[in-house]
């Protein structure tokens, strides 16, 4: 297998496992990406999901093998599936993170944006890589990298196809917060918990009023926000969420 998956409590953490080729994202592992993908979904007891890769590198781009004979619509068709995976990554409900560990170039850069958080190891390096091979980013980073990190920088990072270091990637807003390679799971996993203590519809709602706002006008925007906290007062978990506050205790969430 080229990818491996485990459920730690309500973490579930999938490792890109192809060190001998950095991880490069190939047919198979897009595949595997996939099926997982799948479980996610399906899995309820879910709450957080974390992202990583196996050896020095998180994902170190697409396979330029697999890639070199391919025609305009073998290139479309490869866009096209690489991009609906990191879509259906990005539209899980549940928040993501991506603990890079090492290289996250090209298609690992974009893997790594369609999750909610980025974490990135004391030797993490980012880059939009592709124009040097010919080729424009593939798996939707034209569209996630200027929404991270603005439009000038974004060009300018995917214009050169410069790599950067992670202290860099987190000046400019692409990652949360750098660790030291030993500490980054433990901070993932630790991000995780901080997510996984409050009420779980809660959550959702609050990704979905993010993530769904940021591409309305503001007050549609607003008006979604309003909806969905209106929502809320419909769960179990607010009613449990709100009692606990007043009797200054603890809250016990059902996800109900």
């Amino acid at each position: 297998m080229t990818v491996q998956f485990e459920k730690k409590d309500r973490v579930a953490v999938v490792t890109i496992n192809r060190p001998e080729a950095l991880n490069a994202l190939n047919s198979l592992v897009i595949g595997e990406l996939e099926q997982v993908i799948g479980e996610v979904e399906k899995d309820a007891s879910i709450g957080a999901l974390i992202i990583t890769g196996e050896g020095r590198s998180f994902v170190a781009g697409a396979d330029i093998g697999e890639q070199k004979p391919m025609d305009v619509e073998g290139g479309r068709k490869w866009s096209q599936r690489g991009g609906a995976l990191m879509r259906r990554i990005e539209k899980l409900e549940i928040p993501t993170i991506a603990a890079v560990n090492g290289f996250a170039l090209g298609g690992g850069c974009e893997l790594a944006m369609a999750c909610d958080i980025i974490l990135a190891s004391e030797k993490a390096k980012f880059g939009q890589p592709e124009v040097g091979l010919g080729i424009t980013p593939g798996f939707s980073g034209t569209q996630r990298l200027p929404r991270r990190v603005g439009i000038s920088k974004a060009k300018e990072l995917i214009f050169s196809g410069r790599m950067i270091k992670a202290d860099e990637a987190k000046e400019i807003g692409l990652v949360n917060a750098v660790f030291a390679p030993e500490e980054l799971m433990n901070g993932a996993m630790e991000m995780a918990a901080s997510f996984l203590k409050n009420a779980p519809i809660a959550v959702k709602y609050a990704k979905a009023c993010i993530d769904r706002g940021m591409q309305m006008d503001i007050d549609d925007g607003i008006a979604l926000e309003n909806e969905l906290f209106a929502m809320c007062y419909a769960t179990a978990d607010q009613k449990e969420g709100m009692s606990a506050f007043l009797e200054k205790r603890s809250a016990t969430f059902q996800n109900k």
